[in-house]
């Protein structure tokens, strides 16, 4: 199969369950909100080792959000809930509450909440308020700018992280072309995130270690350029350019037509050659999502 004469190999990148959660961050403009959502996902490429994974979603125009002001969507994901409940306690109370002019609102309608607002009015020391926002309960914090909205629960739900695909490409600054083009295009997609530094992967990696056996992952040798003739690679020789994308997103199928924005906009670079994706035989998860069957 070939897009653009790009070449789509016959594989499937699979992917994991975990626990996700959409907030709102707004403010008094869109940058305050930009830098506020941004502080609020930062430390958050995988679970590898950071303490979750986090990334913006997509910009809200104010006349979408309950407070009338310009926001951003992101996402928060963790394997678990009490894990999860940690890092927005943190992420929220840390981050947001500390930007100027900043609010936080749910975006995830379920029955599966956490209630982190409640828990963080009591930074209010006793006077803060209770108040309805857009049918929303939220809680009111005097701080120094004004006061902080928050509201008072966040839901959360099962979705699926780790959907992914390779850019192989004839050099490493078309496959960093080809890799933005993706991700802007994944950016479009609601209900998903690109976690890595500016949505790209620059260090794939496999389930486990060959030679350590205390570390839970390690780089993928088959998909590294300057080991192509050490190893068995899985690198054309004509490429020298490899990117990995990640995808998270509230669901398979959010997460599928993500990753077929990505292919579609990556196969438009003159100098792409091939896209393939990541899978470790079960290891890693239990959704199989096929890269013919985007299609």
């Amino acid at each position: 199969m070939e897009i653009n004469g790009v070449e789509i190999k016959e594989t499937y990148a699979e992917g994991f369950g975990i626990k996700v959660t959409r907030i709102l961050v707004t403010a008094l403009t869109q940058e305050l909100a930009k830098i506020a959502a941004t502080e609020a996902t930062g430390y958050g490429t995988s679970v590898i080792g950071c303490p979750a994974e986090a990334g913006i979603d997509c910009f809200v125009p104010a006349e979408d959000t309950p407070d009338g002001r310009p926001g951003y969507a992101i996402m928060i994901c963790h394997a678990g809930k009490k894990a999860l409940d940690h890092e927005l306690m943190e992420r929220i109370g840390m981050c947001i509450l500390t930007s100027p002019t900043a609010a936080a609102f749910n975006l995830l309608e379920s029955e599966d909440v956490l209630k982190t607002g409640f828990k963080l009015k009591y930074f209010g020391d006793g006077f803060e308020k209770d108040c309805c926002i857009d049918g929303r309960t939220v809680h009111s914090i005097p701080i120094m700018s004004g006061d902080f909205l928050v509201e008072s629960t966040f839901g959360f739900k099962d979705g699926v992280a780790g959907g992914n695909f390779f850019i192989l490409a004839k050099d490493q600054i078309t496959g960093v072309k080809a890799a933005q083009l993706a991700v802007a295009a994944i950016s479009n997609v609601e209900g998903t995130i690109t976690p890595f530094p500016g949505g790209m992967v620059a260090s794939g990696s496999k389930v486990g270690s060959n030679e350590y056996s205390f570390l839970p992952a390690s780089t993928n040798e088959k998909m590294c350029v300057t080991l192509k003739n050490e190893v068995d690679s899985d690198i054309r020789e004509d490429a020298d350019g490899v990117f990995e994308i990640v995808i998270d997103g509230v669901d398979e199928e959010s997460v599928k037509a993500a990753m077929k924005a990505g292919i579609q906009a990556a196969c438009a670079v003159d100098g792409v050659l091939e896209i393939s994706a990541g899978n470790f035989d079960g290891k890693l998860g239990s959704y199989i999502m096929n890269l013919h069957d985007l299609f």
